[in-house]
């Protein structure tokens, strides 16, 4: 159990009998009266906490009757009350101690489900994305004061009228910065989400049984029936570190049924949104349905080669019967995913408010090198990047955000 504000160390007094020396477990009984249980205490003195306030940490044996007469017990003294959720997490951010990407980065830590998503929050919680942008600021400030001083003292002696020979260099210099941390977003957005395969393909070709197989688990409900799946149904797994979501679709086709022919609707949707499409046709199934035009590649799949051989043209062969070229399709799975991923160092954007805020920036600075002969101008949109990047860490317009985010969190962190 946590605790955090100006009143935990006279809760420590009064209800572990004292505040132990910081930032070292000490066994103590709880309990004002009488004892409630017995654990391990430790004290972290503000400012130098999580939160930047006064906090405790109690670890107890874990009952529940335990837990909840600990909480009627430090509840009901004046002043204190349950964290809501994110709590903890928002009072860091007030506090100066977590600017609003490390805070999203520790949220996206929370929910990591993969090794390399893991490595990616840990990135951005640990301040990754934080200085560069601290960076990028410190680059338009000194660009900012060049072009304002010429503004606003050019009746000084030591101000020159034109702008330094490096000046536009260095602002294209920035410019380039900017572009490639944009170019990141989409690996970034990919560990993160994960890797999107729909499987798509006519009534009864086996998306739903390879569902099954793939996720090693009976998700989706599998029959002769054409039409037998309806919805568009996610199944996350990890292949080699990296998330993939598997998304089992209705069978693409002509129908007089309006509860399927939605699902073809939904079906041809998420082909667009997917980041690889498997098409799947099948020897005991006759149609002439076509793999779709989209943006994401096409992997042509055999299915039910325990019927049939494999026919000309396809990528790959599968059978979920004699499981027969699943573990090719799940290397070829994981060796897309992971060149998708591709780079040694996590990416730096991940979130749909890095890129906005990001492309902003970019374009005030593009904006700024077309008018270096109105400098009145060319000022005022490095202000506007400026202020892209101060929203993007939270300096500015932070409500904004705040609500959302902390919503998301545990109670307690």
């Amino acid at each position: 159990m946590r605790m955090s504000g100006p009143l935990v160390p006279d809760l420590l007094v009064k209800h572990v009998g004292g505040v132990p020396q910081a930032r070292r477990l000490t066994l103590m009984r709880i309990g004002a009266q009488s004892a409630l249980d017995s654990g391990l205490v430790a004290y972290f003195p503000a400012p130098k906490s999580f939160t930047g306030e006064a906090c405790a940490e109690l670890q107890v044996h874990g009952s529940p009757a335990g837990v909840r007469a600990i909480l009627r017990a430090l509840t009901a003294e004046a002043g204190v009350r349950l964290a809501e959720a994110g709590e903890f997490t928002r009072r860091a951010f007030e506090n100066g101690k977590l600017d609003l990407t490390a805070v999203e980065g520790l949220g996206d830590l929370i929910e990591a489900e993969t090794e390399n998503q893991r490595r990616q929050a840990l990135a951005r919680y640990q301040g990754g994305l934080s200085r560069r942008i601290d960076a990028w600021r410190e680059a338009l400030l000194d660009l900012r004061a060049e072009i304002e001083a010429r503004l606003d003292f050019s009746d000084e002696g030591d101000v020159e009228e034109t702008l330094p020979e490096m000046f536009a260099s260095d602002l294209a210099a920035l410019r380039d910065e900017l572009s490639d941390a944009l170019a990141s977003l989409t690996r970034g957005r990919i560990v993160r989400e994960g890797v999107r395969v729909a499987l798509a393909g006519p009534p009864n070709a086996g998306k739903s049984s390879l569902l099954n197989a793939l996720a090693k688990s009976d998700i989706a409900i599998v029959t002769d029936e054409a039409g037998t799946t309806r919805d568009v149904r996610e199944v996350p797994v990890d292949l080699g570190g990296q998330l993939v979501i598997l998304v089992d679709l209705a069978g693409l086709r002509e129908t007089d049924s309006k509860a399927e022919a939605e699902g073809v609707r939904r079906a041809r949707a998420e082909i667009g949104r997917a980041d690889l499409v498997l098409w799947l046709t099948a020897p005991d199934v006759d149609s002439a349905e076509q793999p779709p035009q989209t943006h994401a590649p096409v992997w042509r799949v055999a299915a039910k080669v325990d019927i049939h051989p494999r026919p000309a043209g396809a990528d790959l062969a599968v059978s979920v019967v004699s499981a027969d070229g699943l573990a090719d399709l799940e290397s070829r799975l994981a060796a897309f995913a992971d060149e998708l991923a591709a780079g040694g160092e996590p990416a730096l954007l991940s979130h749909e408010r890095d890129r906005a805020a990001v492309e902003a920036a970019r374009e005030a600075v593009v904006r700024a090198q077309a008018r270096l002969d109105a400098p009145e101008l060319a000022a005022e949109s490095l202000r506007e990047a400026s202020q892209a990047l101060e929203r993007l860490v939270g300096r500015l317009d932070a409500e904004r955000v705040l609500d959302r985010l902390f919503l998301s969190f545990c109670i307690g962190k």
